[in-house]
């Protein structure tokens, strides 16, 4: 059992399940309003701790700078919610949700040993309640067990109120909170793109000069230069002569050659990018209240000033 002496030690400190998984820091520590004993620790869980987490202290164990407890990280990251009043008090109804959540018997709850500390009736305990003892915890308010003696099985009533510990001495001023709001980003698939090679047949034109022959028919006169050529023949005779003609035409082939190589590449292109989201602050505002004598009634508004 965490002692109060030990509270001081284990806030803001990590918290461990029992197969040594991180489940987040010990943020506030919540006494038995009568007994003064560390009962509850909450735990910030979730991304940038925007959880919070109960947690029960009773089977719990501090081991150097950090708290053990006996429940897996999802089990404690999965407890209700609860709501906590404005005097920092844990209401019985809650306290019974989050027991009967991690499977801890109500009865067992109400005869545990030192219950004797936690004394009979309806009145209010006070800071001797929650604060008395080793100075270590803060005020406690509310009230402690109500019913018959504390100690005995089947005794009628319910636990007190749990109130939230506080280290050093005790404070009066409130602790305003606010949201920030963390904008990341992340990378995702939009699209593909390929390159695909297909053939297609388009019609092209050469000119080219190509050449043939033809029949030409020469005709000379007899001269004395040829006269005896042409007088080697018969007078009177039939004959012939026989020429062969040519002439050229376009021949067509085809070659393959590479003309060009195509390939595909990425570029990352950056730009900015408003991202708008809700975030919550407090506002803190004194009220006053005088008697009736007086006939004044002020409030206090951040930014304006009192007459």
């Amino acid at each position: 059992m965490i002692t109060r002496d030990e509270i001081s030690i284990l806030l803001d400190h990590p918290v461990y399940d029992g197969d040594g998984n991180k489940i987040g820091d010990a943020k506030h520590v919540f006494l038995d309003d009568a007994s003064g004993r560390p009962e509850w620790v909450t735990v910030k869980t979730g991304m940038f701790g925007s959880s919070e987490s109960f947690v029960p202290m009773r089977d719990a164990a501090l081991v150097k700078d950090h708290l053990e407890v006996p429940y897996r990280k999802d089990k404690v990251k999965g407890a209700p919610n609860v709501d906590i009043d404005a005097g920092g008090h844990l209401s019985v109804d809650e306290e019974q949700r989050l027991y009967e959540y991690y499977g801890i018997n109500w009865d067992s709850v109400l005869t545990d040993p030192g219950e004797h500390d936690r004394g009979t009736g309806t009145g209010t305990a006070g800071t001797a309640g929650a604060a008395g003892a080793a100075g270590a915890a803060g005020a406690a308010g509310a009230a402690a067990r109500p019913g018959g003696a504390a100690g005995t099985p089947g005794a009628a009533g319910s636990a007190g109120h749990r109130a939230e510990a506080r280290t050093g001495p005790r404070d009066d001023a409130m602790t305003r909170s606010e949201e920030r709001m963390h904008v990341g980003v992340e990378r995702r698939e939009t699209g593909r793109a390929r390159l695909r090679k297909y053939v297609v047949t388009e019609e092209v034109q050469q000119t080219v000069p190509v050449r043939h022959e033809e029949v030409r028919v020469e005709r000379e006169p007899i001269t004395e230069a040829n006269r005896g050529e042409a007088m080697e023949g018969p007078e009177i005779s039939e004959a012939e002569h026989e020429v062969t003609l040519h002439e050229e035409r376009p021949v067509v082939t085809t070659e393959t050659v590479p003309v060009e190589r195509v390939r595909m590449t990425t570029e990352e292109k950056s730009e900015d990018t408003t991202v708008r989201g809700s975030v919550r602050k407090e506002r803190i505002e004194a009220e006053t209240e005088m008697d009736e004598e007086s006939g004044r009634r002020g409030r206090d508004v951040p930014g304006k000033g009192r007459e």
